[in-house]
């Protein structure tokens, strides 16, 4: 019954700043599709269930005290009745129920009074079970999500045994005397066993990562903020969101700023993906120096018209020939502030402040300086969903070359910066291709995310989807 549950919370892919960036929702058509899936999976592996030998000793009254043990018991028949599941607001948490469990069993019986030993075969049918459990939500001090059992309530309406083999003629007449001490035996069993499955699950849960290397630069933090909201028709879970420098593993000079995912119940699961989250990754890649390149001529195509030495520049900048005659040159692009992204609605623009120095390599190998370009350009973007993959397109909005500093005298930047425009042009046509083309949706650990829907809304980009568990991973240990 339990792992109704289980299924639900393996659903969903896990996770301190006071707001969190990303939100997960698990709405409840989420919760009774795992519960649908976890009911199925108990069904199937009922066939394969063993059960710990049942031990007691019962007063007959021409017998005296009798000692007896069914052993080797497993389940040859069962009606499995699918339990129901809902979001617990009293708990922060679940509350499953499971109504009129009926089990076939069979197994071997042994029995000893006094010096008598006698051994058998049995049939048991265990009839009307009701158990119903409600498990706690929370938060650990590292981030991770947390279950604990808060009651559990086990009912058995009745059992019927039949012995057969050795002397089992002789215990006929008082079958009755086993029925009460059997009943209470499997009754006493049930919730232990289903808070064993609880434990078992909070061990899963804190062995789960909250950090993960993206590569060998970044690093994503996805604690938990805070505790687990629960109403009676969802759960939402909000994570932190946070991509650091593996280097510098510094905080980034801006916060998450709160939103709302829209409520979609058509859904399975919902996320919210706040503009935070890309803009801390785009400070880990600049706080880490890593918004810089160098150019230098052996990157330009050998049949471009232009290339990197004072020659080529002759026709932008006139005076650079006469100069430095003759000479290579190096380019170091690089960020001049963090690249901040913006979500608006239907559209995600980015702005880019960055920086061109030119040197001139000297004969020796020495660099000297040329001049400074400041480059400012906008852009702007749409993301979709189509095929099971995320899909995307950008144009450039703007490009503005303007002259920082020079050490060659002024010049006039229309025609370089009219150059640089058409190389842009090229560039975002490439990257378009690519973005059209999209990546896969991501995987969970056992389903696949379909039917899913994407949305880009103020501040944050929201994304709803159904899940469907895959046939070749359909096991949940």
């Amino acid at each position: 019954m339990l792992p109704a549950v289980i299924t639900a919370l393996m659903l969903l892919s896990f996770t301190h700043g006071e707001n969190p960036a990303v939100q997960v929702i698990l709405t409840n058509k989420g919760l009774q599709y795992g519960k649908h899936v976890g009911a199925g999976w108990i069904q199937d592996k009922l066939a394969s269930v063993t059960f710990p030998d049942i031990s007691g000793k019962i007063r007959i009254s021409i017998f005296g005290n009798l000692d007896y043990t069914l052993t080797g018991v497993t389940i040859t028949k069962c009606d499995f009745p699918e339990p129901s599941v809902e979001f617990y607001q009293d708990a922060t948490g679940f509350k499953t129920s499971m109504s009129g469990l009926c089990v076939a069993l069979t197994g071997g019986w042994m029995t000893h009074f006094g010096l008598i030993h006698c051994s058998g075969s049995f049939n048991l049918a265990v009839f009307s079970v009701d158990v119903t459990s409600v498990v706690e939500l929370g938060r650990d001090a590292d981030g991770h999500l947390s279950v604990t059992s808060v009651s559990c309530d086990a009912q058995v309406g009745d059992v019927d045994l039949q012995l057969y083999g050795g002397t089992s003629w002789i215990f006929q007449p008082v079958l009755g005397y086993f029925k009460g001490p059997i009943r209470d035996e499997i009754k006493g069993r049930i919730c232990p066993n289903v808070e064993e499955i609880i434990v078992r699950l909070e061990s899963h849960l804190q062995a789960m990562n909250v950090s993960f290397d993206v590569d060998h630069d970044l690093t994503l933090d996805l604690p938990l903020t805070g505790l687990p909201v629960i109403n009676s028709s969802s759960l939402n879970l909000g994570l932190k969101g946070e991509f650091y420098s593996i280097k510098t593993h510094a905080e980034p000079p801006f916060e998450a700023q709160p939103f709302t995912v829209p409520k979609q119940p058509g859904y399975m699961l919902s996320v919210g993906l706040s503009e935070f989250t890309l803009n801390s990754a785009s400070y880990g890649y600049y706080s880490a120096g890593l918004l810089q390149a160098l150019i230098n001529d052996s990157m330009i195509p050998p049949g471009s018209h232009i290339h990197l030495n004072t020659s080529s520049m002759g026709p932008f900048i006139p005076q650079l020939p006469d100069m430095f005659p003759g000479l290579l040159m190096n380019l170091q692009v690089y960020a001049r502030e963090v690249p901040l992204f913006s979500f608006q609605p239907g559209a995600v623009k980015l702005g880019l402040l960055g920086a061109v120095k030119a040197f001139a390599i000297q004969a020796n190998g020495t660099q000297t300086p040329l001049f400074k370009l400041n480059v400012d350009s906008a852009f702007s973007g749409k993301v979709w969903t189509a095929d099971g993959k995320l899909k995307g397109s950008m144009a450039m909005n703007n490009l503005t070359l303007t002259l920082a500093s020079s050490e060659v005298g002024t010049f006039k930047t229309d025609a370089i910066g009219g150059l640089a425009r058409m190389a842009s042009t090229v560039l975002v046509a490439k990257l378009n291709e690519k973005l059209g083309k999209g990546v896969d949706l991501p995987r969970m650990k056992h389903a696949e995310l379909v039917n899913t829907v994407l949305a880009v809304e103020e501040g944050f980009i929201a994304i709803s989807s159904d899940a469907q568990v895959l046939q070749t991973d359909g096991h949940f240990n």
